[in-house]
């Protein structure tokens, strides 16, 4: 069943942490499991951003997550962060292109 990640971060810092991202989906080419990332920005509460991260599934997600670079990107945007991160996991019921 296919796996999606939201990680809701405040910061006003999105250009470092978004270098970060870049830098990561270059270290982990080729093993990471993530199948897209999507970054949004939250129109109505200023520096809020949401990472939206898909899967093939939750076991997939997990391996991500294992991944040394994993680990290291997620330490270096809480230090860019204004707080800590909220971290949603959904598993997929049904998804459709309408």
């Amino acid at each position: 069943m296919k796996f999606v990640q939201i990680i809701e971060a405040q910061t006003s810092k999105i250009d470092d942490m978004l270098k970060l991202d870049q830098d990561w989906e270059k270290a982990t080419e080729g093993r990471r499991t993530a199948s897209s990332v999507t970054v949004l920005r939250d129109r109505d509460r200023p520096n809020t951003y949401l990472w939206v991260i898909e899967f093939p599934s939750y076991e997939d997600a997990m391996k991500n997550n294992e991944l040394p670079e994993t680990q290291k990107i997620a330490s270096d945007m809480q230090a860019l962060a204004d707080g800590p991160p909220a971290f949603r996991n959904l598993e997929v019921v049904d998804q459709r292109s309408v």
